[in-house]
């Protein structure tokens, strides 16, 4: 009996498919071992949103460079912040790479698609970060808060983050991400295949922003250095994300960090 031709295209994207993710897996286990090593390095401190320019090499640079002072804090804190979220945002992503991986599989371009997806979700991501830095530092700037009344700040953030999570726009947003092939049929076009893609990626990266906002602020309370609370709420977001029964923990987390705020208010009041 003749044994059945192979299908070169089909065995292609086969390894193809079984290469992704360790890939994937690789560049997220290499963003947490960044993290931890700056994290212990002589330069963690620019983690924990402290004085960039007070000394140090980016105090040097901050020196050296035109408008350095502004200039080198945020070109750290955007290295700091995509290593955050390549590390913490891309395993929530994964069905959509898979999802999008499946459908361009059979794609001579299909690892530079899948590139390009990857590129925009973070691009969002990124541009997220910048503005929240550049509010933090304005607001600061305008309304100094005295440290002995620091602690205001992170219950807000812990209060609001608890609230987000009985908001209608937090459950629209997680239906979005929880249906990724109804996304991409949805919003993948392919007449520009790398823009297209980009722009894909980009527009998950909204609802993903969309529904994680909040949460995310939080590392700008505790500092981005706290790999502690990155791996939880990491954790957290992608069993919201990804499994069935996520939408169950949404309610329960709401209600600890909304718990957390008031626990925070009690203990400085």
């Amino acid at each position: 009996m003749a044994e059945p031709l192979s299908n070169p295209v089909a065995d292609s994207a086969s390894r193809h498919q079984r290469a992704f993710l360790p890939i994937l897996a690789a560049l997220v286990a290499l963003g947490w071992l960044a993290l931890w090593a700056w994290s212990r390095s002589p330069y963690g401190r620019y983690l924990q949103h402290g004085d960039w320019t007070a000394d140090g090499p980016a105090a040097a640079l901050c020196q050296a460079v035109p408008a350095g002072g502004i200039v080198v804090p945020l070109a750290l804190t955007a290295a700091a912040w995509l290593l955050m979220t390549a590390a913490m945002m891309l395993p929530t992503t994964l069905p959509l790479f898979d999802t999008f991986g499946r459908v361009v599989a059979r794609r001579p371009d299909r690892a530079r698609l899948l590139l390009m997806l990857g590129l925009g979700y973070l691009a969002v991501w990124s541009g997220f970060g910048l503005l929240v830095h550049g509010l933090q530092q304005g607001v600061l700037a305008l309304l100094p808060i005295p440290e002995r009344l620091g602690w205001l700040a992170g219950t807000a953030t812990f209060a609001l983050a608890g609230a987000f999570q009985f908001s209608r726009l937090k459950r629209r947003c997680l239906d979005r991400c929880r249906t990724p092939l109804s996304f991409v049929m949805q919003h993948w076009r392919g007449r520009a295949p790398a823009r297209h893609a980009f722009a894909l990626g980009a527009h998950h990266g909204l609802f993903c922003v969309g529904c994680c906002w909040a949460l995310m602020l939080l590392m700008f309370v505790v500092g981005m250095g706290s790999l502690g609370w990155m791996l939880l709420l990491a954790a957290g977001m992608a069993v919201e994300k990804n499994e069935r029964w996520g939408h169950y923990l949404s309610t329960p987390l709401g209600v600890a960090l909304l718990g957390w705020a008031a626990l925070l208010a009690w203990h400085h009041a």
